[in-house]
């Protein structure tokens, strides 16, 4: 398996996976800068992550 297969693997699963980090981030609640800035790091972290997979093979349908 080549390096850009593996980026791009672990990005589709990381983008699959991270919106489930959302709900106990948003269930503690965003009362401060630091878990806002937190939260906005994820949603940074998970548009990346959606980026870098988007080319994965895996996430077609033939």
């Amino acid at each position: 398996m080549h390096l850009h297969s593996s980026v791009t693997a672990a990005g589709f699963w990381l983008g699959t996976l991270l919106p489930i980090v959302y709900v106990p981030v948003i269930v503690a609640g965003i009362d401060s800068f630091g878990r806002l800035t937190m939260f906005l790091g994820l949603i940074a972290v998970h548009a990346l992550a959606l980026v870098v997979g988007h080319d994965y093979p895996g996430s077609r349908s033939r």
